[in-house]
């Protein structure tokens, strides 16, 4: 087997940042322009896209064709689903929550502190969490049974998410549902389907980059980041803290796993409870 082109990847990872970064700028002038920074998530997804896109062009003539176009592919498919997703749940609404704390805390200018803090930081996450898709284009010969292994986790870890984000969906469009927890389908199974799923996309993608040594060497840190992203950093943590003093979130909470799909047990008082409930 080919060694991995080290010089061809190196090369390159400077125009993939490019990508991400004009994407995010992109993003900062339409957000002026309409007065929200919550349209930032819709490019969280189509970052990822246009990154992937740009290292599938710019590694031609190197790397496993087969394997070029399925890591670009699945992470084209997850990229625009959520965005498509986000922007969808986010129409009609003012600035999220999170960015409007954030921005509160502004020593100058809001829409400058916004660019430093938001749209850079999440350009750079976005950039390297994409290292596996970048690095993969790049490794000689077929994808193994591992690196098949990697997509089925994908599809696991895409499917997760879509049902949860659509079950999730359906329940905030009954009036009848106003002001209760979802605790419904896969959310009675994790408290986070869909972060739970792009962990899955995220270790998935990683094993398409396995096949050699140096390219996973290399990308290993994407699903580090992103796993801690989901439930240490702005991912699950921040969104229970937002929940915590919602009625009945603390028994839902009692009796749901708080990352790891379980089923349902039954809590102290005799409710349903899972024994890995977090």
């Amino acid at each position: 087997m080919s060694t991995f082109p080290w010089g061809a990847f190196a090369a390159n990872l400077g125009w993939t940042a490019v990508a991400a970064l004009t994407v995010m700028l992109a993003t900062f002038a339409v957000a002026l322009r309409v007065g929200v920074h919550r349209i930032v998530d819709v490019a969280w997804g189509i970052g990822f896209t246009v990154v992937a896109a740009t290292a599938f062009a710019l590694s031609t003539g190197n790397g496993d064709g087969v394997r070029r176009l399925l890591v670009t592919s699945l992470t084209a498919a997850w990229g625009l689903r959520l965005a498509v997703h986000i922007a969808r749940r986010g129409r009609g609404h003012g600035e999220d929550p999170r960015y409007e704390a954030l921005l509160a805390r502004a020593p100058g200018s809001r829409n400058a502190y916004a660019l430093r803090m938001v749209y850079l930081v999440q350009g750079a996450l976005v950039w390297l969490v994409s290292l596996p898709v970048q690095a993969a284009q790049y490794v000689p010969g077929p994808p193994s049974p591992l690196a098949w292994a990697g997509a089925a986790l994908w599809a696991v870890g895409l499917g997760f998410e879509a049902v949860g984000d659509a079950q999730l969906a359906r329940f905030r469009a009954d009036p009848a549902n106003r002001g209760r927890i979802m605790d419904r389908g896969l959310w009675a199974w994790t408290r986070h389907p869909n972060y739970f799923g792009d962990f899955c996309v995220w270790w998935g993608l990683f094993l398409l980059a396995c096949d050699c040594a140096p390219a996973a060497a290399v990308s290993v840190v994407s699903p580090v980041v992103m796993s801690l992203l989901l439930t240490r950093g702005s991912g699950k943590r921040l969104l229970e803290r937002h929940m915590a003093a919602r009625p009945g979130y603390a028994d839902y909470a009692a009796r749901t796993s708080g990352f790891l799909p379980r089923p349902p047990g039954r809590n102290r008082r005799g409710d349903r409870r899972g024994p890995w409930a977090a």
